[in-house]
């Protein structure tokens, strides 16, 4: 009796959780290091970093969470407690009426060094550079929900991705690699930007629209979904051709190269073929991928 009056009493006040819902990996077959302890230790801490931070003022519920992973290589130990690393996010959402989860991003960071030592205590500080390990994390759990959020509400990012910026500029002066626009199109500071950059809010749209509007309904009508992820698409070809190789839409044809092309593999032959034109100028490199929409 006592059991059942606690199942409802939780039914009434319902449990919120974070946001995030990450796995950390860490792989250190590149790494002379025997010492398996302090990578097992690592692993715990950035996942609970990740896990068990409040970063939004939203209420979630737990299958509300977002999934990531973030899968880290550990490539060299300059110095006792100092690690170059490489990291790969990648992120999820689920579609409505299904149980497919769709990727939102699929992102290589090759810039990272950072200092950890054993039983050490990560924390986030919103006012200012703390430390490379947190500062990094925390960049990318707001690039994360940025993005989520912008598949659900056009343009429900913004204030995530004024986050980021916020830790970006933070990270300024600090000598680490990845937070300056003199490095790669494709590091911290250009991701940023570009999701703030006014001159990308037609490509912010174009998320929306592919998710909700496309992906969403794409298991009940398949052919009103291609019809509305291809003009989608096509908006942002157009951008593409005004700006070449930024990462906002290096971002968008990693995450969806292989969605896109499964989505038009079964699409009539006019469709297939605009969707192949749309995608072979969106990015060349993967023409052999796209190939197989017009098989």
């Amino acid at each position: 009796m006592i059991r059942y009056i606690f199942l409802y009493l939780i039914s009434l006040f319902p449990t919120y959780c974070q946001e995030l819902n990450s796995k950390v990996i860490i792989n250190t077959d590149k790494l002379q290091s025997s010492e398996v302890m302090i990578f097992e230790e690592m692993q715990v801490a950035i996942e609970q970093f990740l896990n068990n931070n409040i970063w939004t003022s939203d209420r979630y519920n737990s299958e509300e969470r977002i999934n990531c992973n973030f899968i880290i290589n550990i490539l060299n130990e300059p110095s006792a407690n100092l690690y170059e690393a490489t990291v790969q996010i990648v992120s999820s959402r689920p579609i409505y009426n299904s149980s497919y989860e769709t990727v939102l991003l699929n992102h290589g960071d090759r810039e990272w060094t950072f200092e950890f030592f054993p039983s050490q205590n990560l924390e986030y500080s919103q006012n200012g550079f703390n430390d490379n390990l947190t500062s990094l994390l925390a960049f990318y759990s707001y690039i994360v929900l940025g993005i989520d959020y912008d598949s659900f509400e056009k343009l429900g990012g913004e204030e995530n991705f004024q986050k980021a910026w916020k830790i970006l500029n933070d990270s300024q002066n600090s000598g680490y690699k990845g937070w300056d626009q003199f490095g790669s199109k494709n590091n911290r500071y250009w991701i940023c930007e570009n999701f703030l950059n006014p001159k990308f809010v037609g490509v912010r749209e174009a998320y929306y629209n592919y998710h909700l509007q496309g992906m969403d309904i794409y298991y009940s009508k398949p052919e009103d979904s291609q019809g509305i992820i291809l003009e989608n698409l096509s908006a942002i070809n157009e951008i593409n051709s005004k700006n070449f190789n930024s990462s906002i839409i290096n971002i968008f044809i990693n995450a969806k190269a292989n969605e896109i092309t499964n989505i038009f593999k079964g699409a009539s032959l006019n469709t297939k073929r605009e969707a192949y034109n749309i995608m072979t100028e969106l990015s060349p490199s993967n023409s052999d991928l796209f190939n197989k929409i017009l098989e």
